[in-house]
């Protein structure tokens, strides 16, 4: 018996991994790098739309942070040398308000042991032991199955036990890039769109742009090329998603707020144009000739 808390999960995410397999398998060789990077894809597109709850009371919570910035410096202020009761006080009101300061981190955090799951089962391909509900001829499928001419189970650490190492680490190299890169980018969208300049958990979020890219530069040299594609899909989806809900619900006092504020001010002037003046038409002046005066006949 397995003392793996997570064993279940392992079996969940093989399972699902397989039906999508032979979902993509009817379009592409089975045995090749499409079938098996679709199944993968298609994987993280259905955690995310699980996640999207867990999204929307992460954007709910930073909205009532934002709200309750006002209370929280009257409470830093007025309980300043003591800090214990400053941290009954604060966590007495965000119960009251119902907000998480730590909510930002709960669609990372719920990834967590999925993202576990699914570098076992890739793990056991490249070693060819079947994990979850995967078969024999599964992982051996799974292991002939290549993008760009690298095995999906290979990593940046392992490529010499690989048929193309010098692809392997290429490909490698590559998503570890993107999968830093999109990170990075993620968090910056976050921080410079959507958090007003007096929040402050900027702090915060401005050592974890930089602390998070590090930490999956660092660890990503061993992770299955399957995982370095698993996540830099999910952060595309992030981005995406945050640009979406950032550009149409912003946070008051956010630069994307007045963004929007002023996109509504155009679209309701467009609608609503204001008048031209009438011009009124100017009488027309008509030119009198003077006749020139005849001069006295002494003067001529």
């Amino acid at each position: 018996m397995s003392l793996n808390p997570l064993v279940w999960l392992e079996t969940l995410v093989s399972w699902v991994l397989v039906k999508f397999h032979s979902l993509t398998s009817s379009t592409f060789d089975q045995d090749g790098g499409w079938a098996w990077g679709l199944a993968i894809v298609l994987l993280v597109i259905l955690i995310r739309i699980i996640l999207i709850p867990l999204f929307v009371k992460q954007i709910k919570s930073q909205r009532n942070l934002q709200i309750i910035q006002p209370q929280v410096k009257e409470i830093q202020k007025k309980y300043a040398g003591d800090r214990e009761r400053q941290s009954q006080e604060l966590m007495k009101l965000y119960k009251e308000t119902g907000t998480n300061p730590l909510s930002s981190c709960l669609p990372i955090l719920a990834q967590a042991p999925i993202f576990y799951a699914l570098f076992v089962v890739l793990q056991g391909i490249a070693q060819s032991q079947p994990k979850g509900v995967l078969t024999d001829e599964l992982v051996e499928s799974a292991r002939n199955a290549t993008i760009l001419n690298a095995p999906i189970y290979g990593t940046l650490m392992n490529r010499e036990e690989t048929a193309a190492p010098s692809s392997t680490f290429v490909v490698t190299l590559i998503l570890i890039a993107l999968m830093t890169l999109t990170t990075f980018l993620t968090q910056r969208q976050l921080i410079v769109k959507n958090t007003a300049p007096d929040n402050p958990m900027v702090k915060q979020q401005k050592i974890l742009l930089y602390v998070f890219p590090v930490i999956f530069a660092v660890t990503g040299i061993n992770f299955p090329i399957g995982v370095l594609l698993y996540w830099f899909t999910t952060n595309v989806w992030t981005m995406g998603q945050q640009f979406y809900v950032i550009r149409n619900s912003p946070q008051p006092g956010t630069p994307a707020f007045d963004a929007l504020e002023a996109r509504r001010a155009n679209k309701k002037a467009g609608k609503n144009p204001q008048p031209e003046p009438e011009v009124q038409p100017q009488p027309e002046v008509k030119a009198t000739r003077q006749q020139p005066k005849k001069k006295p006949k002494k003067k001529r």
